[in-house]
């Protein structure tokens, strides 16, 4: 598959060589001068004798030129996320064994790369690395998850890992005619890599790659929705990969006017709110959920033009098998990750997704995660993401962490989404949230709190909330016995 891609890529660059391909602030590239461009940078690679590159640029042109040169000369790509700390980014690049960096000089500087005598001056080179570490055979890019601890996991992914899911989700933009896509992720992000620059390009379509601080956003885990939402609104994309989140604030900045563009907007990487997606959809954003894991290369589920199940992630891609274990754990087949860095298992064939999930017809609905679930005094069983992603889809509320294990009533640490939200609207979102949840799920007692980023250790790089070290930080809180009446 991979030369499959590669060589429409070439054939586009002939059939319609006046076509925008790439573009950021600075300069636009036209599909016949593409991969003139992804071979002068393959050469450089070459030249090099580069193995394994950690590639870490800002969203632009240049990212996209890179990943598309590694991928023709198939070295190991490993897009270094910005929002990583310096550990873990010194941590990824020796577990990795990375030879060449792809990035600014401060970077190489902190990581231990020396300047190259290559003409490019944001090329780097690491020596004595050797032996290299051992990598499952066929792998072109390691993506790090940060998962639910402080160290990076690397997952080993093939070319056609990710050109297959690539061509799923080209073939269902193309039923709704997408042909502009904006990348708001940062495309180190495996889901904008390959929804945002793959699938786009398998359809001969322009792609917007604008830097993060044009886009708004701030560090680990800030952002700015009026800077992104003035892109946005200014570039009209047809289509958008988004996370709940971002979702939530940009349609907060959006105001009463109706969207007026897009064809197809795609929102996952975490629970999602039905009351967000109403709110998305009234005001006329083509929004739908999806569901995947890096493990599976991405996407594994989506919704699609025609055919939403509201509440659900959609029905299985063309590319993969989605059954149920007898205990209701979501298990893909097929497109199956070649394996864990540093990790001598086999390559696994059926992937256990630690996700509970039930059918609605032929659409899959996530029920929580296994391990995450806590259980009320009253024996019910509550996921938190849920009632997270209802407090989430509230204006006033950025993040939310919710806990009720053994109690008789459940506690939720909010995050405002900005220093103009006071306690009363916060309350006020808190009793709109809880309209929409049963009883046992709905939240008691609330305090304010300051955000949950990786540098206080209560979230993950990707947002995703450390739920031990919440639970351990906030232990007194949690268990002391304060009725819920009380004030927060």
């Amino acid at each position: 598959m991979r030369e499959r891609f590669l060589d429409h890529l070439r054939a586009l660059g002939n059939d319609d060589a006046n076509r925008i391909a790439l573009e950021d602030e600075t300069r636009s590239i036209r599909y016949g001068d593409l991969m003139p461009l992804v071979d002068s940078r393959a050469r450089q690679l070459r030249r090099l004798g580069s193995q394994r590159v950690g590639l870490a640029l800002d969203n632009g042109i240049d990212w996209a030129l890179w990943d598309l040169a590694m991928m023709q000369e198939a070295i190991v790509n490993v897009p270094l996320p910005g929002f990583f700390t310096p550990a873990q980014l010194t941590h990824l690049v020796d577990q990795a064994g990375i030879d060449t960096l792809i990035g600014p000089g401060s970077l190489a500087s902190v990581l231990g790369f020396d300047a190259t005598p290559d003409a490019d001056a944001m090329l780097w080179q690491r020596r004595g690395v050797s032996p290299l570490p051992k990598l499952p055979a066929g792998t072109h890019k390691i993506t790090f998850t940060s998962g639910t601890s402080g160290t990076p996991k690397g997952v080993c992914l093939s070319s056609d890992n990710q050109l297959t899911v690539a061509e799923s989700l080209a073939g269902i933009a193309a039923s709704v005619d997408v042909r502009r896509h904006l990348a708001v992720l940062p495309l180190a992000t495996l889901l904008e890599n390959i929804g945002g620059i793959y699938a786009p390009l398998w359809l001969g379509g322009s792609i917007s790659l604008p830097s993060l601080a044009a886009l708004g956003w701030q560090g680990a885990s800030g952002f700015d929705s009026a800077s992104g939402w003035r892109v946005i609104s200014r570039q009209a994309p047809d289509s958008l990969i988004l996370v709940p989140q971002l979702l939530s604030a940009l349609l907060t900045r959006q105001g009463d006017a109706p969207i007026g563009f897009g064809r197809f907007f795609a929102v996952g990487g975490a629970t999602v709110s039905p009351a967000l997606l109403a709110r998305a959809e009234a005001a006329g954003w083509p929004v739908f959920e999806g569901y995947g894991l890096s493990e599976c290369a991405s996407v594994v589920t989506l919704n699609r033009p025609g055919e939403r199940h509201p509440g659900s992630v959609g029905r299985p891609l063309p590319h993969v098998e989605v059954r149920l274990a007898d205990d209701g754990e979501v298990l893909v087949q097929g497109n199956v990750m070649l394996g864990y860095l540093g990790d001598s298992a086999p390559a696994p064939t059926v992937w256990p997704t630690g996700d509970l999930g039930q059918w609605d017809g032929d659409a899959l609905r996530l029920k929580g995660r296994r391990r995450q679930v806590f259980i009320t005094a009253y024996g019910r069983n509550v996921d938190p993401a849920w009632v997270e992603a209802e407090l989430t889809a509230e204006p006033a509320i950025a993040q939310a962490w919710v806990s009720g294990e053994a109690q008789s009533f459940n506690r939720a640490l909010l995050v405002p989404r900005g220093d103009w939200v006071n306690d009363r609207q916060i309350e006020d979102a808190v009793a709109s949230a809880n309209a929409r949840l049963p009883d046992y799920a709905r939240v008691s007692l609330w305090q304010r709190s300051t955000p949950f980023t990786t540098q206080n250790g209560l979230a993950t790089a990707n947002g995703r909330l450390r739920r031990d070290a919440l639970n351990a930080h906030y232990h007194t809180w949690l268990t002391s016995p304060v009725h819920p009446s009380a004030d927060a």
